[in-house]
């Protein structure tokens, strides 16, 4: 079997999470955030994990050595043996080329870029509408899975609010942000053309059906 080492591009709202928790169950390759890396580097006390806290103490941005550095180790762990997904990395063509090499080192490339596409106003309305219950967490949204009661949760009968990132301006600023970002990205990856975009609008069983049935055609 081809291993699948894959990328996962999505616009917050886009159901990127959902989708990467279907391929982590089905195709049995662990997710990879940029986060999760940083946090598991820092708690093992890997030389990369040691610089990265010296930098975060000081309350500065990890640089791109020591992310890079913190990729090249997590990558290197045997549960990527069969492939992995990057989750929010990379954000630049240079972490694009650099991730390039780093997997040449180990004679792996990556395999696929998942990019879910879904349009501005469809993001909006799904993030601007989730609330949340102050007191147990539990979430809402006012259109789709609204409590009994207005503004009420139905399991404690605290009052629900509104996240300050899930505010329509926030919204949309985070999505100006994602594309500027990730757009030289994409480009770069559809030049190698290995770049294949889906409907994020589409319902989440639908979305995972095409993936699945993609990633299936090529791991064999």
């Amino acid at each position: 079997m081809t291993p699948l080492n894959l990328i996962l591009f999505g616009p917050p709202g886009a159901g990127k999470g959902t989708q990467a928790a279907y391929i982590v169950e089905y195709f049995k390759i662990p997710q990879i955030s940029t986060g999760d890396m940083l946090r598991a580097a820092v708690k093992a006390g890997t030389q990369m994990g040691l610089r990265a806290k010296a930098v975060m103490d000081r309350g500065e941005l990890v640089s791109d050595e020591i992310v890079l550095g913190i990729v090249k180790e997590r990558l290197a762990h045997p549960d990527c043996e069969n492939g992995f997904i990057l989750d929010g990395f990379p954000r630049t063509i240079f972490q694009a080329q650099e991730l390039d090499t780093i997997l040449a080192g180990s004679g792996k490339t990556i395999s696929h870029v998942i990019s879910l596409e879904i349009p501005a106003s469809v993001i909006v309305s799904r993030l601007s509408g989730r609330r949340t219950c102050r007191s147990c967490g539990r979430g809402y949204h006012v259109v789709t899975a609204p409590p009994v009661v207005a503004d009420i949760c139905d399991l404690c009968g605290s009052s629900l609010v509104q996240r300050d990132d899930d505010r329509e301006e926030t919204v949309m600023n985070r999505i100006t942000v994602y594309e500027n970002q990730t757009a030289p990205v994409k480009m770069y990856y559809n030049s190698k053309g290995i770049l294949f975009s889906f409907n994020g609008a589409e319902a989440v069983e639908e979305i995972s059906a095409k993936i699945k049935l993609l990633l299936a055609s090529d791991n064999k």
